[in-house]
């Protein structure tokens, strides 16, 4: 047992009350990330800025007190550190130059991620160090499968087409981008681990879009390669995986990937997730943020629901995907008070 609550649970104690902590806590719905971001210039080089994104990973700390801190950062970063020029555009979101082929891959260049993608490792040491003694630090990246949608696509989408297009038509071709991803993300993750992450999570947002054999093939095998690189040189560093909206492919997820926990989506029906998977594993959920936007009596009732659901067992309190820009702080001040309620 440590003074981590966040860290007891993810070794499978059961806390009294959950830590708690959201996706997305740092961000535009705080004035004071506002403020630095208008200063930063383009949101990469916010990123990129470890005075700016350390500065910023702990606001919702000091305004919280959250268990947990997660990195100020995007899950974009390792296609930059591998040489894909990115940009995000205001209204638009992220842009990359497209790597649609074979040819396109030689573009990529694994041993230069590192140097790019420097500045990170600085962030998490200065985070690190400012944190309270109680607070535990996230690192994270995307997973592979949600990373390349956005290399392949240039940008968001909303069907995917080119990138499942490219893996049925080209297995052979989409495996080596998959793994110069895979090998870039675990590059990524241990710098992060070496200096000072104690939590490591895995985006994989679009997950929940492939049949069942490109789930192995694009989700499944690489995580399990990701984790498994990982805990050979830090064995005892929990690992989250976030699988969004890929339903009743979460069994094979725990069973496969070895991930220490699992975070569910708003969608995946709480009583299932308890039943199926959190008696072998901590799980981590899942407020609809729109429940969070709307604060009021019906944040209270869903709530209530989730910790009379889950909270007997090793639970952490979040959302099932990200904060909302226009979510008012007094909301995420009562979900606090209450998560932090004596019960």
């Amino acid at each position: 047992m440590t003074d981590k609550v966040l860290l007891n649970v993810l070794a499978g104690k059961t806390a009294e009350i959950p830590p708690i902590w959201l996706m997305r806590q740092a961000g535009r719905y705080l004035p004071e990330y506002r403020a630095i971001r208008a200063e930063a210039g383009s949101f990469v080089d916010l990123c990129l800025n470890p005075e700016m994104a350390a500065e910023v990973t702990l606001q919702p700390i000091r305004r919280f007190g959250m268990d947990g801190a997660i990195l100020f950062s995007d899950i974009l970063i390792v296609p930059y550190g591998l040489g894909q020029p990115l940009r995000f555009v205001e209204g638009k979101g992220p842009v990359l130059e497209p790597v649609t082929d074979r040819a396109a891959l030689k573009s990529l260049d694994i041993n230069g991620l590192s140097e790019r993608v420097g500045n990170v490792y600085e962030t998490v040491s200065r985070v690190r160090a400012a944190l309270p003694s109680e607070t535990t630090l996230i690192g994270f990246s995307g997973s592979p499968w949600t990373v390349i949608t956005y290399m392949v696509e240039g940008g968001s989408s909303k069907d995917y087409a080119a990138t499942k297009r490219w893996a049925y038509s080209d297995p052979e071709g989409f495996q080596e981008l998959i793994d110069i991803v895979v090998e870039g993300t675990i590059i990524y993750l241990l710098g992060q681990a070496k200096a000072g992450a104690e939590v490591l999570k895995l985006f994989d947002s679009w997950a929940g879009v492939l049949s069942s054999r490109l789930f192995r093939m694009a989700v499944l095998e690489p995580t399990k390669k990701i984790v498994s690189a990982v805990k050979a040189q830090y064995p005892d560093l929990p690992i989250i995986g976030f699988p969004r909206a890929a339903g009743a492919h979460y069994l094979d997820y725990i069973e496969e990937t070895g991930v220490d926990a699992v975070a569910v989506d708003t969608a995946m029906p709480l009583r299932w997730a308890v039943e199926n998977i959190q008696t072998r594993m901590p799980i981590q959920g899942n407020l609809d943020p729109i429940a969070l936007l709307a604060g009021g009596p019906g944040l209270e009732a869903e709530v209530e629901s989730i910790l009379s659901t889950a909270a007997s067992k090793p639970f952490i309190f979040n959302l099932g995907h990200g904060i909302l820009p226009t979510t008012p702080i007094e909301h995420v001040e009562q979900l606090v008070r209450q998560v932090r309620a004596k019960r």
